[in-house]
């Protein structure tokens, strides 16, 4: 029987290493997420989950170890082309927005495009094009303050994808929402990544969260000690079996 290989992921970390003092946050940490996958990252408070994800998302350097993009070593980059990756090619969204109050939502969105020398009108029409499928049409003129957590939260979402990012990384996106409006997020998150053929990274405390996801690996102690795939997702279809 003919065997194609899979592809290879889109973001890698190998032996990835990270100390803070005489604190061990990341060691010897092996993880990958392909284009259109999700990946949850669970674990108790300390135990290197966030600082993993802002390895892989090129915030720290590891200690040692490798982080590669599309094939390309990515944690050596010097700090200019660091920023510029992280602008260009990575997405973010962050528990409570981190949106800027005084810009009305869609100059939020359209900020990083004109951060990157889009000029205003053309990446506030990109910028546009995302509110109708994030359930904001209407919003666009509305600044932060007069939004819902959940309507900020889908703003957000839309800023991390308006400049077809390759990753996108989620730190706690639904911790400062209440369960219902959480769900729609992570919901639309998952699907909206998933449709653009973009990695998700989801670092998350609740279970029901990480449900959404593809694969969900368990951080403790900076290692990783369980990694298990969602049933009727590309990762567990037909097998559901922890790894």
């Amino acid at each position: 029987m003919n065997q194609f290989p899979s592809p290879p992921p889109v973001l890698s970390g190998t032996g990835l290493c990270k100390s803070f003092g005489a604190t061990r946050a990341l060691d010897g940490v092996d993880v990958a997420v392909h284009a259109g996958e999700s990946l949850a990252v669970m674990g108790p408070s300390g135990s290197g989950k966030s600082t993993l994800l802002h390895c892989l998302g090129n915030i720290e350097r590891p200690d040692s170890g490798e982080v590669l993009l599309g094939g390309e070593r990515i944690d050596q980059l010097r700090e200019p082309a660091r920023s510029e990756l992280r602008r260009t090619r990575f997405g973010f969204v962050f528990q409570f927005g981190q949106l800027l109050p005084e810009l009305p939502a869609v100059e939020n969105v359209a900020l990083p495009l004109m951060l990157g020398g889009t000029d205003r009108r053309t990446a506030v029409q990109r910028a546009r094009q995302w509110f109708a499928p994030l359930g904001l049409a209407g919003k666009e003129d509305h600044r932060p303050g007069a939004l819902s957590g959940g309507q900020a939260q889908r703003v957000a979402l839309a800023r991390a994808l308006v400049g077809g990012a390759q990753v996108v990384f989620a730190d706690e996106p639904t911790g400062a929402l209440d369960q219902a409006t959480g769900q729609d997020v992570i919901r639309l998150l998952t699907q909206i990544t998933r449709q653009q053929n973009a990695g998700l990274v989801v670092v998350t405390h609740d279970e029901s969260v990480a449900r959404w996801c593809d694969r969900t690996v368990r951080v403790r102690d900076g290692r990783i000690v369980r990694e298990t795939a969602e049933p009727g997702s590309p990762a567990g279809a037909g097998t559901g079996a922890a790894r």
